[in-house]
């Protein structure tokens, strides 16, 4: 007798011993005839025949009325049957792809990995927080043998695994570039060509990058359409937006970006982010830019890692813990 077979008289012997005596001994039965029913992928329609079969043998009277019901119910149920199989292959897909995209997503993690600086006279804090697996912002800190450090804070106006690859290229071309390019302009002007010859029109790149040259105590930097970042001055403890104008990347190949420069004084922090930060959202109220201010210099008396921590607990909690967006923020403090 095969299964098919076996499974009907089961579910019969069970069906008239239930009808007999309103058990719980029958009904356990019916739970662990069902576990078999899915172990051997048998199909809702074929339980409902077993039935109608059941009740043919076990009574030759069944009113017709009894026999138009279960007509009606094994076709709702082979209509039934179709559409719950094709959400069980849905599931294995999407499965599936959940999967790949948590390769992605530690590849990515392991591909765009920086380290993060020591500087004698700095103190840096730097945090990166996905709102979902992958993550569309992109940090990285490159120390060059003159003693200066590059930050880089870029943006992927567009998520998921095409971001995570934008972002690859974004890092290992700079990881390509000689150190006679470091500064701010040059390092924008060489990505913008990569990303136009490369990056589909329709992604979109924003990128601030700064350089430090300890020896001088200037920070020097680009912009290529990011979000604005700001500066802390102790002396009057005040904050001011960091204007830098330039075009994203990738839009024209010929563009050129303009250079700014700023002396930064012991106790002054400069403060680099991505719109996650600026576009934190309270219900349906996004959060103002002197919000995320006053937020950041409650955390001021702390060591830079200890502020940044704080300021994304902050609006995680205020958020529900639930980013919307990707959230990175970094301070860095002048020590002497």
């Amino acid at each position: 007798m095969d299964a098919l077979k076996l499974d009907a008289v089961n579910y019969k012997e069970l069906l008239k011993h239930y009808i007999n005596t309103q058990d719980e001994q029958s009904l356990y039965g019916a739970e662990q005839i069902s576990k078999t029913f899915i172990k051997n992928s048998i199909p809702p329609e074929e339980i409902v025949n077993f039935h109608i079969q059941a009740l043919t043998e076990l009574y030759e009277e069944i009113p017709e009325h009894i026999r138009h019901s279960m007509d009606f119910l094994l076709e709702t149920m082979i209509s039934y049957g179709l559409a719950h199989q094709e959400y069980q292959t849905l599931r294995e897909q999407q499965s599936e792809l959940k999967s790949e995209i948590s390769v992605a997503a530690g590849m990515q993690d392991t591909l765009l990995a920086t380290t993060k600086p020591t500087i004698d006279d700095l103190d840096v804090g730097v945090i990166s927080v996905p709102a979902h697996q992958m993550n569309g912002d992109y940090h990285h800190f490159i120390k060059g043998k003159d003693g200066s450090l590059g930050i880089a804070v870029a943006d992927v106006i567009g998520k998921g695994i095409p971001a995570a690859l934008c972002m690859s290229m974004i890092k290992y071309s700079m990881d390509s570039f000689p150190e006679a390019t470091m500064s701010p302009k040059s390092i924008l002007k060489n990505l913008n060509r990569v990303v136009e010859r490369n990056v589909d029109p329709s992604m979109f790149i924003t990128m601030f990058y700064a350089q430090y040259i300890p020896d001088l105590s200037k920070l020097r930097y680009s912009s290529a359409g990011h979000e604005p970042g700001f500066y802390y001055d102790a002396q009057s403890d005040t904050f001011e937006e960091i204007e830098a104008k330039g075009l994203v990347l990738g839009v024209s190949a010929d563009t050129k970006y303009k250079q700014y420069e700023r002396i930064i004084k012991k106790g002054d922090m400069v403060i680099l982010l991505t719109d996650g930060v600026t576009e934190c959202r309270q219900g349906d109220r996004f959060i103002e830019s002197e919000e995320v201010l006053d937020v950041i210099k409650q955390y001021a008396h702390l060591p830079a890692q200890e502020l940044v921590n704080g300021v994304y607990k902050h609006f995680e909690r205020l958020q529900n813990f639930q980013l919307r967006d990707d959230f990175t923020l970094i301070v860095l403090r002048k020590e002497v």
